[in-house]
């Protein structure tokens, strides 16, 4: 796996200390996007959180996904959530080491209560005394949310900082990406009240070191969700269902479960989005359609990489982007002169790059700046990279709505479109059947079709 890696600094440890009114959790910032551009040390919020326990069990819940390997467990060092102000809430997203599982908590204007919130996107640092310190936060203590340094700290960034050298795996970009394109296409299919969710995710097996398990179904009933031995109909797929332990944290706070996926597809293994909803907060994981297979290989935005009029339309819909916690594409695409399925395709180009973020609970993209080198997701693409290779190769050869990929090692593959889908004779098309993306020779010929009616 390639690797890269990035340090980043802190003004000071983050820490949760006692203070006259309570207790104070000062979550430091790192360098990050702002709406004045990028600064040290961001500040996003300063008032009290509305339910500290909960909030607490949420944090820990995304710092488990951070320090998780679902697949293959191995201890590895986790990298710090992202945090982002979109000025009427604050989110805090990770990504597991295995890239299969995505988990972001939603800290929404019920659950703060107090200062403004800014706008922006930063790391914040989470080490073990912090992690300590969250899981002796008491049902009645008032906690005091500072993100980012307090007024004293700022006047004195110049002295030392604290800096972690963090290793960014690009596998782990790209999955940041593909679950946000791939969460776009979910709708809600369940919901389940308190006492039914508790009862659910506690019936739910844990990984006990015999590897990981297969997926599991459900069918929705009444208010709960009934296990099936296959992909009936209506069927809802949980892909490892030991990937939902992060939710143990927060179950006792839990006022209802909501399930996202997509409707149509009951004969495979899909990826899916389970909601815990909290007082004030949301606490959403996305898993991958199977333990063994991480968002990054998914390929759903190949096609947005690919398309270079979709380039240029991402980069004037990028100038009207202005931290909205929820991203209205009919206005956008009135204020562009674009049609809003062009919206929607920057969009996810977009989402490529971190620059927006997918909310299943809104049904909405959101604006975030990853702090993360966004070409890497594009340059570090092995698919588009080969299909860029072929291309430059003169490798595809078109007649009519057959396309022809001749290879280097003399193999020729034939590619066909059926009702907008480019079907490949290659192993890959045979494995997968489009549903892990286009393969390299079908996004060859969908660039060299872009090309000829350029």
């Amino acid at each position: 796996m390639t690797r890269s890696s990035r340090a980043v600094a802190y003004a000071r440890s983050s820490a949760l200390e006692a203070s006259a009114d309570g207790s104070l959790l000062g979550l430091e910032t790192s360098r990050g996007a702002t709406p004045s551009g990028f600064q040290d040390h961001p500040r996003f919020f300063s008032g009290f959180l509305t339910s500290p326990r909960a909030a607490a069990a949420g944090l820990l819940s995304v710092a488990d996904v951070a320090a998780a390997r679902y697949y293959r467990p191995q201890p590895s060092a986790w990298l710090d959530p992202v945090v982002t102000g979109n000025g009427d809430r604050l989110r805090f997203e990770s990504f597991s080491g295995c890239c299969g599982v995505y988990a972001r908590l939603d800290v929404l204007a019920g659950g703060l209560d107090g200062g403004e919130i800014g706008q922006g996107t930063t790391n914040i640092d989470v080490n073990h005394p912090l992690r300590e310190a969250l899981t002796r936060v008491g049902p009645r203590d008032p906690v005091h949310l500072r993100v980012g340094p307090d007024e004293l700290t700022v006047t004195t960034l110049d002295g030392a900082v604290v800096e972690k050298k963090v290793p960014l795996p690009d596998r782990w970009l790209r999955g940041f990406a593909e679950a946000q394109a791939i969460a776009s296409g979910f709708d809600l299919r369940a919901e389940l009240p308190a006492a039914e969710a508790v009862r659910f995710l506690r019936s739910l097996p844990r990984g006990d070191g015999r590897g990981p398990r297969g997926p599991a179904w459900f069918v929705p009933v009444g208010q709960g969700l009934r296990p099936t031995t296959r992909p009936v109909p209506g069927a809802v797929c949980l892909p490892g269902p030991e990937r939902l332990t992060a939710f143990q944290r927060v179950l006792r706070h839990a006022t209802a479960l909501r399930v996202y996926g997509p409707v149509g597809d009951d004969r495979a293994a899909t990826a899916s989005a389970w909601e815990a909803v909290l007082p004030g907060m949301r606490l959403t994981l996305t898993l991958s359609p199977d333990v063994s297979r991480g968002f990054s290989g998914e390929g759903g935005v190949l096609e947005a990489l690919a398309d270079d009029e979709t380039v240029q339309d991402a980069e004037l819909v990028a100038v009207l982007l202005a931290w909205e916690p929820r991203i209205d594409v009919s206005d956008l695409a009135a204020t562009c002169g674009l049609t809003t399925a062009r919206v929607r395709s920057a969009l996810v180009r977009l989402a490529t790059s971190g620059r927006v973020g997918y909310d299943t609970a809104e049904a909405a993209y959101f604006h975030r700046e990853l702090p993360y080198d966004s070409g890497l997701v594009e340059r570090h693409n092995p698919r588009l990279r080969h299909a860029r290779a072929l291309l430059s190769a003169s490798a595809v050869t078109l007649d009519g709505a057959l396309g022809t990929v001749t290879t280097e090692d003399g193999h020729t593959h034939r590619v066909c479109e059926d009702a907008g889908v480019l079907r490949c004779s290659c192993l890959w098309w045979a494995k997968y059947r489009g549903g892990r993306g286009p393969c390299k020779h079908a996004l060859a010929v969908r660039m060299a079709r872009r090309e000829r009616s350029s």
